[in-house]
């Protein structure tokens, strides 16, 4: 299978990582070369890592070849797949469908690795949103063994079953389910870093204090503020705004704390500094 993969950050790196792993060939882009770059880089580490554990028998040099840069979004015709995986902003998303649909051919899936915005409707960006769908992965990809299935008002079931089939190629476990903004996983995950946060302002314990109460109580691997650092700042208030929007909630509200830090430019461990330093 041919996969595309737009967007080179944490998210697009791990996505592209775990297809060439599975033998796929992969075409990757981003804004500048220099992003996709860095997105190899890390590639590169994260399979270190991985063939040291044994985790990974391939060599790294077996896995990179199968992963290469477009310079023009035409390169992304033969795909069989293709992946958004940009910034957490509906505008943007919109954008990028609109390019790639007269692009690659009308039987590849298009999909978009959102974590919380409403898949129907980026798929009315389309002329035929039934070839399209949301394929969430988790962060860190390559660890992490679940991939979310979202299925729009108008995806089809043929749609659903080649990205059931293209989990299964990846070796990921699967869920399927209906579209709704924070879909299962995210509605609930970014609650829990959004609450942690307000514990935070609140005084109610010390950051550390507040991880480590609910990965000892709660048996989390992490607790919301170590969490949240590692998901983004950013990312979980856009989530908030995203579900906030929608339901009109104010349960979904975010934490005034972590518009501050995102203000800030403190956005958790990819700019080195978030609830705690690194």
């Amino acid at each position: 299978m041919k996969v595309g993969i737009v967007g080179m950050g944490i998210m697009g790196a791990g996505i592209a990582q775990v297809s060439a792993t599975s033998g796929h060939e992969v075409v990757a882009t981003d804004v500048a070369k220099t992003y996709y770059d860095r997105g190899v880089a890390a590639i590169g580490k994260s399979l270190d890592k991985l063939i040291e554990k044994k985790l990974v028998s391939q060599t790294k040099d077996e896995i990179l070849s199968r992963i290469r840069f477009a310079g023009d979004l035409k390169e992304f015709s033969g795909c069989d797949l293709v992946i958004e995986a940009v910034v957490e902003n509906h505008k943007e998303k919109i954008e990028f469908f609109k390019k790639i649909e007269p692009i690659v051919s009308t039987n590849t899936l298009i999909s978009s690795n959102t974590s919380s915005i409403s898949i129907t409707s980026l798929g009315s960006s389309l002329k035929d949103p039934q070839r399209f769908l949301g394929i969430h992965f988790f962060n860190p990809v390559p660890l992490m063994n679940l991939i979310e299935i979202i299925k729009g008002v108008r995806t089809s079931n043929e749609a659903v079953a080649r990205a059931i089939d293209f989990a299964k190629s990846v070796k990921k476990e699967y869920v399927v389910v209906n579209d709704s903004p924070g879909f299962v996983t995210t509605r609930v995950i970014a609650m829990l870093v959004n609450e942690g946060a307000f514990e935070l302002s609140e005084g109610l314990a010390s950051k550390e204090d507040i991880d480590k109460a609910l990965k000892l109580g709660g048996n989390f691997p992490m607790g919301p503020l170590t969490l949240g650092d590692l998901i983004g700042l950013d990312t979980v208030v856009n989530i908030m705004d995203v579900m906030y929007d929608a339901y009109k909630d104010p349960k979904f509200r975010a934490a005034p704390i972590l518009r501050k830090l995102v203000e800030a430019g403190k956005l958790g461990r990819k700019s080195g500094e978030g609830f705690y330093k690194y």
